[in-house]
């Protein structure tokens, strides 16, 4: 029997991870979950949502609270590490100060994205590391965003067997079939990138490449995304399909204008939201809380990317008839891959955020990318990408220097090293933009980020 953990319990995708869990606990054979995060009333909470799920799937593993991290580690074969440091309020505050700055509020790009990654760093590493003392062979899967620099971090300064996952490219591929109207384990992708970076360079049905006839047809193009996101005359220009994440470079000033248009970023819309959620849960019976928590991740999900792209609000969504918890996508479910591709024997392939190793030309070994993986009880391994097409080559190392310059800012303690890097960042580019919204980020947020000076 095994034991797994998730650091950042309280946060609201873990009833999803435990639905897994219980679904796959005769795969995996889980038999004790501990969960461990900062707001121990909100992680009771969800522990009793976690309780009802697991009775409803007839599983037979205890979900225990625990309040030190070494605690719920200790002896794990799996921890999940899903952190927001700062919480929501937090994410809500760096996309407001981008805005002001002229830039689209985003949490994982641009100025939002180094806040939090700068303010997430330091606790994370802190983390593993109680980590590494108390389940030193544990698997730690990583999806605190943003997931591939915080991954770089981990893999480069812990000595823990780190994974990095996400969501979003096997959602993209999952939307591709959809709108051919075939199973996804029919088509091959060709994908490669950086997480929230990542393109699909060719698509082949039955053996037979139909890349061209996607990129001819704009209606299906448009179908792919879960909004309006992108012109289909530039991505047919491009030449490859890029996942939703790439609106925030492509569609930088078409983002900033729908959240001003709104009055709002897609933080501070999810910070009202889960205000409210979590007052309800809190007193709410267990069966009374899994209602209010689904009925919260149908207005969630239904609302994704819209504010961005369209101008639309999480508050005027219309909720979709489809259970979030049977879905085919979404981080639980690459959690459980993940989880299921180490635990039993025989391979299997998925994307995933790991060290380069040659996967990518141009990028250091230990430079975390998105790729296809292999991945058995012996880890993950990248396959070959080669060159990138000339497209797509210079935006991504760029990013990746960024990536690696603000790495080491957060090392360093340094504020003007964290404006460098910044500054590199392709979303922000100029250095008097870079030092107005982090001296502003720094700021309003002396608990997470006074800690560069």
């Amino acid at each position: 029997m095994r034991k797994a953990a998730i650091i950042g319990g309280g946060g609201v995708r873990t009833p999803l991870l435990i639905h897994g869990l219980a679904r796959a606990q005769a795969l995996l054979g889980i038999d004790e979950l501990c969960l461990f995060d900062q707001d121990l009333e909100r992680t009771q909470a969800i522990a009793r949502i976690g309780a009802e799920i697991v009775r409803r799937q007839g599983g037979e593993f205890q979900i225990r609270v625990e309040p030190r991290l070494e605690d719920a580690a200790a002896g794990a074969d799996f921890v999940l590490n899903s952190v927001r440091v700062g919480g929501m309020a937090a994410r809500a505050r760096d996309e407001r100060l981008a805005i002001d700055q002229g830039l689209a509020g985003q949490e994982t790009t641009g100025p939002g994205g180094a806040a939090m990654a700068l303010r997430t760093l330091p606790v994370t590493l802190a983390h593993a590391k109680s980590v590494e003392r108390v389940a030193p062979e544990a698997w730690f899967i990583n999806f605190t965003n943003p997931a591939g620099l915080v991954t770089q971090a981990l893999t480069q300064n812990t000595g823990l067997r780190v994974i990095g996952i996400c969501d979003t490219p096997s959602e993209l591929f999952y939307r591709i079939a959809g709108t051919l109207g075939a199973q996804v384990s029919e088509l091959e992708f060709d994908y490669a990138g950086l997480n929230h970076l990542g393109w699909i360079h060719r698509v082949r049905r039955g053996g037979e490449d139909i890349t061209k006839r996607l990129l001819g047809d704009s209606g299906l193009l448009r179908q792919i995304y879960p909004a309006d996101l992108f012109d289909p005359e530039m991505i047919r220009a491009l030449g490859m399909i890029p996942t939703e994440y790439l609106f925030f470079y492509y569609c930088q000033q078409k983002a900033y204008r729908n959240q001003v248009k709104a009055g709002a970023s897609r933080g501070e819309e999810l910070l009202q939201m889960n205000t409210g959620l979590f007052e309800r849960l809190i007193h709410e019976t267990p069966t009374q809380a899994l209602e209010t928590y689904r009925a919260y991740l149908l207005k969630r999900n239904a609302s994704y990317l819209k504010l961005e792209a369209e101008g639309g609000s999480a508050f005027r969504a219309v909720e979709t008839e489809s259970d979030p918890f049977e879905t085919a996508t979404g981080y639980h479910r690459i959690a459980l891959d993940v989880m299921t591709g180490l635990a039993r024997d025989g391979a299997r392939d998925l994307v995933l955020n790991v060290p380069n190793r040659g996967a990518i030309d141009g990028l250091e070994d230990d430079d975390v990318v998105e790729v296809p993986c292999v991945i058995d009880c012996s880890g993950a391994r990248p396959g070959r990408v080669g060159c990138l097409p000339e497209g797509v080559r210079g935006l991504v190392l760029s990013v990746k220097e960024y990536e690696r310059a603000l790495i080491r800012a957060s090392l360093a303690g340094s504020a003007r090293m964290a404006k460098l890097a910044l500054m590199e960042c392709p979303i922000v580019g100029q250095w008097e933009v870079a030092v107005r919204v982090l001296d502003a980020m720094i700021g309003a947020d002396g608990a997470g980020l006074g800690y560069l000076t």
